[in-house]
């Protein structure tokens, strides 16, 4: 009786949140603050994976085979974020993108929303409920 009692006082008891690995979820955008401000509203939902360009997002991508969701910045230098989201769709398609902008819904935007490349528009300044909920309702699935 004692064996079985040592062997389950060893026995770790934890919740499924301790077991499961969160989900990765990779944001772009050119500003620094913003990428210091999102993960830290999401860090503890998601292991949150920043970048600061569409080209360094296509190699965390390459680097991070298990993200599941994209939010990206619209307006950025060199690669605005539907470029980015159309070349990241060429060799990650299964992954859900989103844009983020602190400007109007824009025809490309609605355009790519339409043919299913976007899956979502945030606007800035972003509410992090809107986004966890939308996140966590199986948008990655």
């Amino acid at each position: 009786m004692g064996k079985g009692n040592h062997l389950s006082d060893q026995t770790p008891l934890t919740s499924m949140n301790q077991i499961t690995t969160k989900q990765k979820l990779l944001y772009v955008d050119d500003e620094i603050l913003n990428l210091y401000l999102f993960r830290e509203y999401f860090r503890n939902e998601f292991e949150v994976i920043v970048a600061q360009s569409g080209q360094e997002a296509i190699e965390e991508l390459a680097e991070n085979q298990d993200v599941k969701f994209v939010i990206s910045d619209m307006r950025m230098p060199k690669m605005n974020g539907l470029e980015f989201i159309t070349k990241a769709q060429e060799i990650r398609p299964n992954i859900t993108y989103c844009i983020l902008t602190g400007y109007d819904l824009t025809p490309d935007i609605e355009k790519a929303i339409g043919e299913k490349k976007v899956a979502r528009y945030f606007s800035k300044p972003f509410d992090p409920t809107e986004i966890s909920l939308f996140l966590s309702a199986g948008n990655g699935e």
